[in-house]
């Protein structure tokens, strides 16, 4: 198992008596993801590898950035456990720094909670060239528990994650997925409805008409629920494609190489899970729509211009992310409010004085 923290703290520190920016990432899974980075120099975590605690007995895994997603899981399944925030993969290669640095979770997200609910602690290397501990092993421990949350989403701006620990959950003993026939006004109404009941619900998606809920626990939770919301029963291993599709984003809907890409942009629209259903005529140009997390997440392919979606997303309570950018039409992020701005530099100058990480990525300035 390779450390390479000395390496890594020599090259910021390189970098800083250079004043040359770094592209910071893992295996660059997801270098598409975020707005450009105007860094000349890539430092990768990539080697950086190693699992270097589990204790299944206390659901706690600590490992270094650079191990792939893979490599956790298949220690995490062969004791009966997993990830519960379900984070996309987009390539075999998927580091766990780079999960975090993106902060994206899949469909059990509003069920089980996003990624940030499971980072206990982690290690960063800051601008200055400090390695810096924050959190624990344990949720009781809380000194630093707020910065190692705060690194999830971050897409590496504030420094260099080098070593993470994670809350794991064990996998449920039955799982169930129901598919019913409804419009997306009815699903929206009906999926609401559902959530307001302690129902053991972990997965929502409408697509083209149809609302599949996935439901996982215990035998009887399961069953029970079976009966209470009716539907029709989708196999299990098409279930289990059509639940990994999503978490993967390799669900046809998906597609960048489909006809609906070459002419329009993916969006994620996040949103109040009440608000009203989303067509055409709300979103000139919308072509296909996929809703995930009760109706809290809903992708939009679109040509609409960026200033009309994402006036659309403000005025349902919500914003919205430039997912696809392939057609270069904008920024990816919603510009930030003057004090929330003002807070996001504040955090930049304190953990990367020097604006030598992945600058512009997250926001133009930081």
């Amino acid at each position: 198992m390779a450390d390479l923290t000395h390496e890594f703290v020599a090259q910021i520190k390189e970098a800083v008596a250079q004043k040359s920016p770094l592209i910071i990432e893992g295996s660059g899974s997801k270098r598409w993801y975020g707005n450009a980075v105007a860094g000349q120099r890539t430092l990768s975590t990539a080697g950086h590898i190693g699992i270097l605690d589990y204790d299944p007995a206390e659901l706690v895994l600590t490992a270094r950035a650079g191990t792939t997603i893979a490599e956790l899981e298949k220690a995490l399944a062969e004791r009966g456990q997993m990830l519960p925030f379900e984070p996309p993969h987009y390539s075999p290669a998927s580091t766990l720094g780079g999960v975090i640095a993106a902060g994206l979770s899949g469909p059990a997200r509003p069920y089980a909670g996003g990624v940030r609910d499971f980072v206990l602690g982690l290690h960063i290397i800051v601008g200055k060239g400090d390695v810096l501990k924050f959190g624990g092993q344990v949720m009781k421990n809380v000194a630093g528990y707020d910065v190692s949350r705060l690194m999830a989403g971050s897409l590496g701006v504030l420094g260099l994650m080098t070593q993470v620990s994670l809350k794991v959950l064990p996998v449920p003993l039955a799982q169930s997925t129901l598919c019913f026939e409804l419009s997306e006004v009815a699903a929206i109404h009906q999926i609401n409805e559902w959530s307001a009941k302690p129902l053991p619900m972990t997965g929502s998606v409408w697509h083209q008409g149809i609302l599949s809920v996935r439901l996982a626990g215990a035998r009887a939770a399961v069953a029970s629920a079976e009966q209470q919301l009716g539907g029709t029963k989708l196999a299990p291993e098409a279930a289990a494609k059509l639940w990994l599709d999503l978490q993967d984003q390799t669900h046809a809907f998906f597609s960048s190489a489909s006809a609906m890409a070459a002419q329009h942009s993916l969006w994620r629209l996040s949103l109040p899970a009440i608000a009203p259903a989303i067509d055409a005529v709300t979103i000139s140009g919308a072509q296909d729509q996929l809703i995930e997390w009760g109706g809290a997440q809903r992708w939009v392919w679109s040509d609409a211009s960026p200033e009309a979606i994402r006036k659309l997303a403000r005025s349902l309570g919500g914003h919205a992310v430039l997912f696809n950018n392939q057609h270069a039409v904008g920024d990816v992020f919603d510009q930030l409010p003057p004090a929330l701005k003002a807070i996001h530099q504040r955090l930049k100058n304190t953990f990367d004085p020097h604006g030598v990480f992945n600058p512009g990525r997250l926001y133009q300035g930081l």
